[in-house]
């Protein structure tokens, strides 16, 4: 499996031939198996970006980073001149976790009687921030995760937000076997907090440690995940059912295509009987007049738990926007 870190840490400040020798050369300890002799090269790559004091950025901010480097006086410790750089570029390491989206129309083809209407606008911040890396030797990285996720009443008179659900987790990714060899990836572990941050009655919340595996059959992609939900006292407890309609985990499909992708999320309480309830959601991304970081976005979603405050309710939902991560 081909390292990720390449990504984060290609500077342009090297030597272009430089790291091309250096880039051919991981990438061809990579196609042998030897992968631990290419993450030397990588971190190799990551040494000499700290010595020449600079940090990677993308070519539509590049020149404006260079103009402020050129202005700004260097002191005599080398560390804050590290900082100094670090804050001019904006740097810190943070990526996209989930889907980040913004869908101007989200329908819900069910009439409520809560005064909602059933025209809204949904949309999505999701980040994460890697913490440390193989601290334990298994190549493994620490994540601290954020996702947001709100819908908002934009076309009633007062556009009110009815609804954010807050979800920070701290989770470890591991990846698993050598390229071609199997189809199990990694795995992924954590803890993950989900609530509303509404006042009762309103008030939902859960705590839950989660187990992720990553599948790959050709360009298919399987992602099952289990989770256990940490018990609360019974006075604290704004949802003790919520198990009843959000089950005990989901099964995530995914099938990139030339610049689309299709992605099927299944969740179910697995209780054969009248009492059984589920979740299923469609995606499809696709390009967005010929942009290389935002995306057309088609979202159709069936079941229960398609929000905290909506947990129990049965809700068929049509989203329609764009993407800036997928």
């Amino acid at each position: 499996m081909k390292k990720f870190s390449i990504l984060l840490f290609i500077v342009f400040s090297l030597n272009a031939q430089e790291f091309d020798k250096l880039y051919k050369e991981a990438e061809k300890l990579e196609l042998q198996g030897k992968y631990k002799e290419a993450n030397k090269i990588y971190k190799e790559i990551i040494k000499k970006e700290k010595t020449i004091n600079s940090i990677y950025i993308d070519e539509d901010k590049k020149s404006e980073i260079t103009a402020m480097k050129d202005t700004i006086d260097e002191v005599d410790d080398k560390e804050t001149n590290e900082t100094i750089a670090q804050i001019i570029a904006s740097k810190f390491d943070i990526y996209p976790h989930h889907e980040n989206y913004f869908f101007p129309i989200s329908y819900d083809t069910n009439k409520r009687s809560d005064g909602r209407d059933s025209l809204e606008t949904k949309f999505q911040l999701s980040i994460k921030k890697p913490i440390i890396h193989d601290f334990f030797g298994f190549d493994e990285t620490i994540n601290f995760g954020y996702t947001q996720t709100s819908w908002w009443q934009l076309y009633k008179d007062s556009s009110p937000f009815r609804e954010t659900n807050y979800k920070p987790e701290i989770f470890v990714t591991i990846p698993y076997g050598k390229k071609d060899k199997t189809s199990l990836k990694a795995f992924t572990f954590g803890f993950l907090h989900e609530s509303n941050g509404q006042a009762e009655p309103k008030s939902r919340s859960w705590n839950r440690i989660y187990l992720e595996s990553y599948f790959q059959v050709g360009n298919l992609f399987a992602v099952p995940r289990v989770w256990y939900r940490i018990p609360e006292e019974e006075k604290d407890d704004d949802n003790p059912d919520i198990e009843d309609y959000m089950g005990y985990g989901d099964f995530t499909l995914i099938y990139p295509y030339k610049k689309h992708t299709f992605k099927a999320l299944f969740r179910n309480n697995l209780k054969f009987d009248e009492d059984n309830k589920g979740f299923v959601q469609f995606d499809w991304t696709f390009p967005f007049f010929n942009s290389k970081n935002t995306f057309g976005y088609l979202q159709l979603s069936s079941g229960y738990g398609d929000s905290l405050i909506d947990y129990d309710k049965e809700i068929n939902r049509i989203n329609f926007g764009i993407s800036l991560s997928r």
